[in-house]
């Protein structure tokens, strides 16, 4: 018990001298350390005995990268009726593309997007082709 007290005695006052943080630091840089000492915090590294506190040479790691692709996707299902494609390509912050499907009236529905952070989003909707609605019949009711 009393290893568990002087354990946490040790931490606390490693916490309040600086060497440990009190709680981790989220970003998008790491730091990595150069030295044969293990690091406790950020600058600092474990004391060598003897020498003192040995601190740090970090670099920040910017894991940034200029986002492009481009893609497409696309069903054409004959047992269902399951027709749709979509293409979009990405260039930093500017998206387009496009994508279609196939509406329960028959009609073709497409859709032009874009987007940037000048001018939001932006689509036009197009319908093509013809609908179709079938036909019921009323309903008729016979009584025996």
């Amino acid at each position: 018990m009393f290893s568990k007290i002087a354990a946490l005695l040790a931490i606390t006052a490693l916490t309040h001298a600086g060497i440990l943080s009190h709680a981790p630091a989220y970003s998008t840089s790491h730091t990595i350390a150069h030295v044969g000492a293990p690091a406790l915090s950020h600058g600092y590294s474990a004391p060598v005995i003897g020498h003192g506190y040995v601190p740090t040479v970090s670099h920040n790691i910017d894991y940034y990268a200029h986002p492009k692709y481009e893609f497409s996707y696309g069903v054409k299902d004959p047992h269902t009726g399951d027709h749709k494609s979509q293409h979009e390509e990405r260039d930093g912050d500017v998206v387009k593309g496009y994508y279609t499907l196939s509406e329960p009236d028959g009609t073709i529905r497409t859709v032009h997007y874009t987007a940037d952070p000048h001018n939001g989003f932006n689509a036009v909707v197009e319908k093509s082709g013809h609908s179709v609605h079938p036909q019921h019949a009323a309903p008729s009711y016979y009584h025996h």
